[in-house]
């Protein structure tokens, strides 16, 4: 008789040394993200590894997280450190890595401003400036630009103009309207006496990067400081050096009374900053986090900011950006209406949908981002090289001459 050899042990380990990720996070994940068909184990610099060793050209670093690129060895090395001494405490207790993140963030930004609230993400900041915006000025309306996004939160998506995001959830948050970026009689019209805060992204990334016009973001600053309201500058997208500025206000000289603050800040550790003049007005115990400002994130914060200013990733941006564009040029694109560009934050506008050539590049080891249904936005890190632009470059002539 022939013994019956039970394997489902072996099975199970051989299972479990070699788990299929993209079942598992089917099965357990909530499905909120349309996922591409791949697993991404390791980064390093402008390029990540998928499980089978596959190269990537990454474009989207994060969605702007990774501006520095991935796995820089100083954030790596702070990181390793920091978990060795300290890794959590309360903001109730001074922190040195903290107090030394403060005073770093206070003396990059614009001139206005003179104080730092830390949190974990970009729509925490978004609540924090909404929330300070009232407390400050007695008000509860705000102006906000349409095809901006500014989060995801109760707060942040009543902010938002996209009603894909909004619809869903209503009703939000009263007292928000909408005008179209770079129209100065919209914003003018719009804002009155009970506005608290208009609220606008100088370079809109969600939205299709578009760029606001010198002209209107001058006339914002006027028409805020004439009706009394606060002006926040949403730099979640184009802050730390993604706009060939430290942050994008430098290309304006605009001096706001609040900025939000996240994704590159800390090289993928999460982390917000909301950033306050002294227009700003909050007693003990209006607001507060658990995780914000904790040491680890500092000091990966601390160890991104300077490797962003050592390594004088602010050019680099202006130059790979410009590069980028130069190479988009050589040769005509039939199928792009225009390209927009600041630093190394650059939109494709098609005349069809985005998702056949993201699918297109993916396929062609490229990760790109789309911003809105019919532009292709790049947001590699600063660190990427001229000769993996040359590589994108070439692929999107292929795809879209």
């Amino acid at each position: 008789m022939n013994a019956v050899i039970d394997t489902t042990n072996q099975d199970n380990a051989a299972d479990a040394q070699n788990p299929d990720y993209k079942a598992l996070e089917q099965q357990y994940g909530l499905g909120l993200y349309p996922k591409r068909d791949a697993v991404m184990v390791r980064g390093e610099g402008a390029v990540l590894f998928d499980e089978d060793g596959k190269q990537y050209i990454d474009c989207a670093a994060g969605i702007g997280v990774a501006n520095v690129g991935h796995c820089h060895p100083k954030v790596v090395a702070a990181l390793q450190k920091q978990v060795s001494e300290l890794m959590v405490v309360p903001n109730t207790l001074y922190n040195d890595k903290r107090s030394l993140l403060l005073e770093k963030l206070v003396h990059a930004a614009p001139k206005s401003i003179t104080h730092a609230y830390l949190c974990n993400s970009g729509t925490e900041a978004v609540e924090a400036a909404l929330k300070f915006a009232r407390v400050s000025t007695g008000r509860t309306n705000y102006v906000t630009a349409m095809r901006g996004f500014h989060g995801r939160t109760m707060g942040a998506v009543s902010a938002t103009f996209t009603k894909k995001y909004r619809d869903p959830f209503a009703p939000l948050v009263p007292g928000f309207s909408y005008v179209p970026l770079n129209k100065v009689d919209k914003l003018d019209a719009a804002v009155t006496e009970d506005t608290a805060a208009v609220m606008l992204e100088l370079v809109q990334g969600e939205g299709g990067v578009n760029i606001a016009d010198q002209e209107y973001i001058t006339a914002a600053r006027k028409i805020c400081d004439k009706r009394g309201a606060l002006l926040i500058v949403d730099e979640i997208q184009t802050g730390f050096c993604r706009t060939g500025r430290f942050f994008a206000s430098e290309h304006y000289d605009l001096q706001p009374d609040m900025m939000t603050t996240a994704k590159a800040i800390a090289a993928g550790v999460p982390m917000g900053a909301t950033l306050l003049s002294d227009r700003i007005k909050v007693e003990p115990g209006m607001h507060g986090t658990t995780f914000g400002g904790n040491p680890i994130a500092c000091a990966a914060a601390l160890a991104t900011i300077d490797v962003l200013q050592s390594e004088n990733l602010a050019e680099r941006a202006t130059e790979m950006g410009a590069y980028f564009e130069q190479r988009l040029n050589e040769k005509p694109l039939s199928q792009v209406r225009s390209v927009r560009r600041l630093g190394l934050m650059i939109g494709l506008e098609l005349k069809g949908k985005s998702q056949p050539v993201l699918e297109a590049l993916m396929e062609r080891g490229i990760i790109a981002l789309p911003a809105g249904a019919t532009v292709v936005r790049m947001l590699p890190p600063l660190v990427i090289s001229k000769e993996q632009i040359d590589v994108v470059v070439d692929q999107l002539h292929e795809l879209l001459a």
